[in-house]
């Protein structure tokens, strides 16, 4: 080779170093993307084959991290920002699989989840994400790189031990949060004993108090039914004047509002940020609540129809009915059911589809306008 010229992989080191940063962004947003519109199910074997690559690459890629040397080069230059050097290429290795994670999680509790209710948990998902993009230079602490660990494996176990064990409970939430801490403490003994300079001083006590910070915030969540419900989610909701059985899941439907194939999206969103529809019914008329939850193949479940009205004198919402209904599993579009409110009365009126532990899995908002004149209704069918 010619001397004073660079080899070709000095060459990309150099230009990638130089335009890492607008690489890294576009790729991140990239990633969202193609997994919002490639993601199918999260009971899928290969969308949950892509998850489980991607945890092990970012274990990997921790592990690799905590067992180089960390010292600066001769130029006073961290490792993880110099582009010769194997620590550099480990750091933004992972930073890209620990994005790739994040996103294909925020895809899916996004789809799971009600604005109203589980904007917490998103958000947590949503600053992880942007940290893992912004604080690069952090990776070069421990802490700091066990939380993103921490919350990736508990993020993942919250929707696939209910898959795995074929139920929804409090009690395969607290597995979830088990598994996860057992395989992060099996990755610390793994650091304790070949890197124990990772654990000296405070630094041993900060990757533990972020692991328990986690583990606190995320349990509190769950107590407050702040947790989107995956794997569950609302495919289709809407309210109807009247609806005909004409076998499982095949309903003929009357109403002012249906949902067509063209705006699906639309609905979609509608049902994400719990936005309201206006019903105009003829004193007496009933209504009912129509639901399509998405449950995984094997997982059946229950799920409740909570009818409630909004008491304007007391400032505070009124149950007038729970029904509990019977979710099985397997379908693309979900498993159709319904309930009825055969007492209506004008005003702002909500139904909550919640899991039997309270999770709301998606919630219909509607005002109520009571006239003489029957409204113009559309037939159509679920089926």
């Amino acid at each position: 080779m010619p001397t004073g010229k660079k080899s070709v992989l000095a060459l990309t080191r150099s230009w990638y170093a130089h335009f890492e940063r607008p690489i890294s962004s576009f790729s991140l947003i990239g990633g969202f993307v193609f997994d919002a519109l490639t993601l199918r199910r999260v009971d899928v074997f290969w969308d949950n084959f892509w998850v489980a690559v991607h945890l092990v690459i970012v274990t990997v890629c921790a592990v690799w991290i905590n067992l180089l040397n960390d010292a600066a080069d001769e130029n006073g230059k961290r490792p993880e920002a110099a582009p010769r050097k194997l620590h550099f290429w480990l750091v933004n290795v992972m930073q890209f699989f620990f994005g790739g994670l994040l996103s294909v999680y925020l895809v899916f509790y996004f789809r799971s989840s009600t604005l109203a209710e589980s904007w917490p948990f998103l958000l947590i998902l949503a600053i992880a994400f942007i940290a893992n993009e912004s604080l690069k230079r952090s990776y070069a602490r421990l802490s700091f790189q066990i939380a993103l660990l921490f919350l990736a494996f508990y993020s993942f176990a919250i929707y696939f031990m209910p898959i795995l064990l074929h139920k929804i409970s409090t009690r395969v939430f607290l597995i979830s949060g088990a598994v996860s801490v057992a395989v992060i403490a099996f990755l610390l003994l793994i650091l304790a004993v070949f890197s124990r300079r990772r654990f000296a001083g405070r630094k041993g006590w900060a990757v533990f108090a972020s692991i328990a910070g986690i583990l606190v915030v995320v349990n509190g969540l769950y107590l407050l039914n702040l947790i989107p419900p995956l794997p569950l989610s609302l495919k289709e909701a809407d309210v109807y004047h009247s609806l005909v059985v004409n076998g499982p899941g095949n309903y003929t439907v009357s109403g002012e509002n249906q949902t067509t194939a063209g705006l699906a999206s639309i609905d979609f969103l509608a049902r994400f940020f719990a936005l309201r529809q206006t019903v105009h019914i003829m004193p007496g008329d009933p209504l009912w609540a129509y639901t399509a939850v998405f449950c995984p193949t094997a997982l059946n479940t229950k799920i409740i129809h909570k009818w409630q009205y909004y008491d304007r004198a007391k400032g505070e919402w009124i149950t007038r009915g729970r029904i509990l209904l019977s979710v099985v599993g397997g379908s693309d579009g979900g498993y159709r059911t319904f309930s009825e409110e055969p007492a209506i009365t004008a005003g702002r009126w909500r139904v909550d589809v919640e899991t039997p532990s309270g999770q709301l899995i998606g919630r219909l908002n509607f005002m109520v306008i009571v006239q003489r004149k029957e409204p113009p209704l559309r037939t159509g069918t679920t089926g």
